[in-house]
């Protein structure tokens, strides 16, 4: 499954690895591409890992960025 996640905070490429960093470790995550100038992080995830969408936004909010939605 393939999300759309906006993000605040994220100004420039550092930001961008630090998310894609922390998200592309969370088993079940096969790709993760933040984007600092469109303010959001497509990630293509198994959904039928129990609790991923948590884990994702936890290790979005973990990096010290708020998750919009």
């Amino acid at each position: 499954m393939e999300k759309k996640i906006y993000v605040a905070g994220m100004t420039d490429e550092k930001c961008e690895a630090k998310v894609n960093d922390a998200v592309s470790a969370i088993a079940g995550v096969s790709s993760c591409t933040a984007n600092a100038m469109k303010a959001h992080v497509i990630v293509n995830f198994d959904e039928g890992t129990a609790g991923i969408e948590d884990a994702i936004n936890a290790a979005i909010s973990g990096c010290g960025f708020d998750v919009l939605g």
